[in-house]
């Protein structure tokens, strides 16, 4: 089965090692699906899926929640997730 829509992600850690503490971003990808949303450790069923919704941080990306029966997920992007969140409400 063919992917609807595609959001960019982005996952920040903080890696101490020794006396330095440095910042990683690992970019990943969500997958919009006709009957799911797949990140890189999930699966959400749009059964259980209510909404989503972003929230600008500053000038630059901010947070896209997904909001579901299990609670409230969120993640970092950098770019414009309507398109993604106009796919989902389409379905």
């Amino acid at each position: 089965m063919n992917w609807i829509a595609v959001q960019p992600y982005y996952k920040i850690n903080r890696v101490v090692d020794g006396i330095e503490q440095r910042t990683e971003e690992q970019r990943r990808k969500m997958y919009l699906y006709e009957d799911r949303i797949v990140t890189k450790y999930r699966v959400f069923p749009l059964g259980q899926v209510f909404d989503l919704s972003y929230r600008t941080i500053g000038g630059e990306g901010g947070f896209l929640y997904l909001h579901t029966q299990q609670g409230v997920y969120s993640y970092t992007v950098k770019e414009d997730p309507r398109t993604f969140i106009e796919a989902f409400k389409q379905l």
